[in-house]
Formats: structure tokens, sequence, C-alpha cells
């Protein structure tokens, strides 16, 4: 059950190191996102970098939340990840990127807190570099358009995107 638009607070995280290479995937398409929607009124766009558990107030606060990232799935590289829910390893047990032990125990804390939101879902790109270097690689430079597609498809299935919406 989707809540009342008035009662929710839809989140779009990127997270990720710009400084390595495919690590900042999901900085990419937030900033995509941004570049195309600007400051939409039905979601937040936010640049979480490598912030951490300084972004706990955040998932605190949100009925819904769509983490775009790096995630080593152990699939070819630029291979796209669709997680939801309990599918998403909290804690640092399944350590899915650089940063992600960090970010994984926000999402656990949020879950002994009883904040996690409803509504989680994590989309990412099975990286293929690593390295020090801002560009992505080209296999994942050539999967992030559909990275971006799928979570503005994700914002529309709940509620915060209209359908077709193509500014």
């Amino acid at each position: 059950m989707i809540p009342n638009k008035a009662d929710r607070h839809v989140l779009v995280l990127g997270i990720g190191n710009i400084l390595n290479s495919d690590e900042g995937v999901g900085v990419h398409a937030v900033r995509a996102l941004q570049a195309k929607h600007g400051e939409p009124e039905t979601f937040a766009l936010l640049d979480g970098g490598t912030l951490g558990l300084n972004l706990l107030p955040l998932v605190d606060d949100a009925t819904h939340l769509l983490i775009l990232d790096a995630v080593d799935a152990g699939k070819p590289a630029g291979t796209l990840v669709e997680l939801h829910g309990r599918e998403i390893p909290l804690f640092g047990g399944a350590k899915l990127s650089e940063h992600q032990l960090t970010f994984q125990e926000v999402l656990g804390l949020a879950l002994l807190r009883g904040t996690l939101p409803e509504h989680l879902a994590l989309l990412g790109v099975q990286p293929a570099n690593l390295s020090i270097g801002l560009d992505l690689s080209p296999v994942v430079a050539e999967t992030l358009p559909r990275l971006y597609e799928r979570a503005e498809a994700l914002l529309a299935d709940w509620q915060a995107l209209p359908a077709g919406d193509s500014r």
C-alpha cells in the first residue's frame, strides 16, 4: 500500500566514490536524473557520495528509498542488478562495494530503530573497473541510461513520477 502523497517522502540516493571509476555509477545516475528532472516536487534526489552514517537521518525520514550504486553481485560487468526490501543485505554480512559496508550498516541501524523505509529498492550495476579514475568503464557507461530509466519506472510505480514522464 502506497501512503498518501502528503504522508510520504520518496528519496532517490546515489552513492559511491566518483574517484574510483565504476564505483561512482550511482552518483552519475542521480546526477543524470537531476539534469532531467531538476528539483521535483514528488521525490528528492541526493548525491550521497560516501557519506555513510551521515545518511542515517535521511533514511530515517524516507517512506520510500531508492538506492543507486555499484553492486558486486558476481555478474558480468555492466549487468543491471535490482533488489527489493529483504533481498538487500543489511549490516556488513555481504559487502557490495568499497563504501557499501558503511551504508549497509546505515540500513541495518534503520532496521533496528524501526525506521527502515517500507518501500526499499536497490538498483545497481556490476562494476568492471574500481581503480582510480573519474570516468566510468565503457561497459558501465553503456548501462547507465538503463539504470536511470529503471529508476524512473520504479518512481512511476511508487506514484512519485507520472507514468510516461519524459521531460
